[in-house]
């Protein structure tokens, strides 16, 4: 946690460093390392390094991704009463964006802090409102 956000687990100042940090990221890989640290440290952990071990890292990273929407899919499951794939498409298009993103070699570190942070939610917004037409077009055709 401090690593990742410069103050220790449960500090007044996580939320807000957690924020300014992925946010502010060069780009939209870097923001998955400073957002949700927690969660993203087990992600890592538990998921993305087995994976890695029987798959190339680019794979292992888009179905990390998509595992981690299929949690959150689990959630709204345990609310709902039903399955929603909303957030594996979501997340497998965010996944696609962090690959984008190295594949381009994104540095916008010297860029103002505010268009950084207007990038990485316009990116999030985008894939949000792409994933909210393909679950929206998959309920429709099952």
């Amino acid at each position: 946690m401090k690593k990742r956000n410069g103050v220790p687990m449960g500090h007044p100042k996580s939320l807000r460093n957690m924020l300014y940090r992925s946010l502010g990221a060069k780009n939209f890989g870097v923001f998955w390392h400073y957002w949700n640290p927690i969660f993203g440290y087990y992600l890592g952990k538990l998921v993305f390094k087995p994976l890695r071990r029987y798959m190339p890292a680019r794979l292992s990273l888009v179905f990390t991704f998509v595992f981690c929407g299929f949690i959150h899919d689990l959630v709204v499951l345990s609310i709902r009463g039903r399955m929603s794939y909303f957030f594996m498409i979501w997340f497998l298009f965010m996944a696609v964006g962090v690959l984008i993103s190295r594949w381009l070699k994104h540095d916008l570190s010297r860029l103002p802090w505010l268009f950084r942070a207007t990038y990485n939610l316009s990116y999030i917004g985008l894939t949000f409102y792409t994933a909210s037409y393909v679950d929206y077009a998959i309920s429709v055709l099952w």
